[in-house]
């Protein structure tokens, strides 16, 4: 497993349920094409797992 994940929003949460919304936030992603780096563990690959119709993913 890589040590970090670029996490991508590709679509906008905003018709999405909220508990989704929150998700999206707290992944720190506030628009459409913004990236982050975000570590490899457990709790952000739930979050991930949860949001999957709105983000890409890549191992760094």
């Amino acid at each position: 497993m890589a040590n970090k994940l670029k996490i991508t929003l590709v679509k906008s949460p905003i018709g999405a349920v909220p508990k989704n919304k929150k998700t999206v936030e707290a992944l720190g992603l506030r628009k459409v094409g913004k990236t982050v780096e975000m570590p490899d563990n457990d709790a952000i690959r739930g979050m991930i797992q949860k949001v999957r119709h709105l983000v890409s993913v890549e191992e760094v």
